[in-house]
């Protein structure tokens, strides 16, 4: 099924269409730069993980961190979806949403108290506890307010993802999870926590895996421990599998794992397990489903190669700068032109502020609409206002249609919050 939706997303951006929408036509009614998305790209995701999924007690939990706007939480919760947070904002999102608390996990290592006891007034479903600290202060908080907290305990398996560095999770020099060792003592003196219900596993290795051996060490790993568990009578409701799938961000070369591949490897490695297992895609259900619209400036002459200055900069897509990542880059239109080699360069007043360098495009002109791939991930949700420039637009496709699901910040909107130091005072 996977490979039926990549050929047809490739087809409709080939023709300047996605999701039924022309894109030039699209691109002269919103100002660029713009982030635009496929819905039915992203329900044809969670379509081929659910039928990879099919007989498991499985919840899916999407990582709100990947794209955290409303309307494409929505289209999580419209698919019985649930969400995977890691802030108290994040939480709210989801719930504006109209995500059931039922539904939600708190993963991250820094919830604040603060954090804790919104999560506990919202009724979540379970936290991911990353800390003997947190553990304690959830057992406070949940004592406080004459609640049982459901918890699980994040796992660091030691394991290398095969992924960039900045991305992984799952090693132990990472911040992340604690060791079996310190989580077996944490189920040894569960019974002095009386307002935790330690019940779970949560392991999360790292994101943009494009292989199932790290994986399947690190399920592996984590079954062992839920057996142990049980043999010695601690009743493991919901083992947690995180998220990392991979997506082809360079056509041709990067082979994302088939979810069927994926979840026959959690099949495996946790057979006989008998409760709840759940899982935290982000990136993989709606990256490929989004792209950066953006227009060329200028063409600047340089002394080894050309730049190709855009309106879309580091702010509105940190991950090259911030990950050196790779995004294939294309002309919107289909005009046939010679082919150019460009280092391809925002207006930011940082080297850092390059998308590509040595891309290979047809040769271009100011004003020539481009689409920058695989955006819809760690697009807008990681943006900044750096330099003083405005959030870019997020728009939603389906079927032909569009809706503003985020309008272009304005300047008066960016500075809104900011005053003059007039009222002075004293700590």
């Amino acid at each position: 099924m996977m490979q039926a939706v990549s050929a047809a997303t490739r087809t409709e951006m080939h023709n300047a269409l996605l999701d039924g929408v022309d894109l030039e036509a699209l691109a002269r009614t919103v100002a660029t730069p713009f982030h635009a998305y496929s819905a039915n790209a992203i329900r044809w995701r969670i379509a081929a993980l659910e039928t990879a999924l099919a007989g498991l007690d499985a919840l899916i939990c999407f990582a709100v961190k990947a794209n955290s706007n409303i309307a494409i939480l929505q289209l999580m919760a419209q698919a019985g979806l649930g969400a995977d947070i890691v802030s108290a904002g994040e939480l709210q999102r989801a719930l504006r949403a109209g995500i059931p608390p039922s539904r939600i996990v708190f993963s991250g290592v820094g919830k604040s108290a603060r954090e804790i006891e919104d999560a506990l007034v919202a009724g979540i479903a379970r936290f991911n506890v990353e800390s003997r600290e947190e553990l304690d202060g959830l057992q406070r908080a949940a004592r406080e307010r004459g609640a049982v907290a459901h918890a699980a305990v994040r796992i660091n398996p030691d394991i290398d993802a095969g992924t960039h560095a900045k991305i992984s999770t799952g090693r132990s020099e990472n911040k992340f999870g604690v060791s079996v060792d310190e989580a077996r003592s944490w189920f040894a003196d569960s019974a002095q926590l009386p307002n935790v219900r330690l019940d779970g596993l949560h392991v999360h290795i790292g994101s943009q895996i494009l292989a199932l051996a790290p994986f399947q060490a690190a399920f592996e790993q984590v079954a062992a421990f839920a057996r142990e568990l049980a043999a010695h009578g601690h009743v493991i409701a919901s083992i947690d599998v995180g998220g990392g799938l991979g997506v082809a961000y360079r056509d041709g070369q990067d082979r994302p794992l088939e979810p069927a591949a994926y979840v026959e490897t959690i099949r495996r490695a946790l057979h006989g397990f008998r409760g709840r297992i759940v899982l935290e895609p982000g990136r993989f259900l709606v990256a490929d489903a989004g792209v950066l619209l953006t227009r060329v400036i200028r063409v600047k002459r340089g002394a080894h190669r050309d730049f190709l200055v855009l309106d879309a900069a580091m702010n509105d897509l940190q991950r090259p700068s911030l990950y050196d990542a790779w995004h294939d880059i294309e002309p919107v239109s289909k005009q046939v032109r010679p082919l150019t080699t460009y280092d391809v360069v925002g207006p930011v007043c940082e080297s850092a502020d390059t998308f590509a360098r040595a891309r290979e495009l047809p040769r271009c002109e100011a004003g020539d609409l481009l689409m920058i791939k695989a955006t819809g991930a760690y697009g807008a949700s990681m943006a900044s206002t750096y330099n003083s420039r405005p959030l870019a637009a997020e728009v939603l496709l389906d079927n032909g249609r569009y809706a503003i699901i985020r309008r272009r910040q304005t300047i008066e909107e960016m500075l809104a919050g900011e005053s003059q130091a007039n009222a002075w005072r004293t700590a």
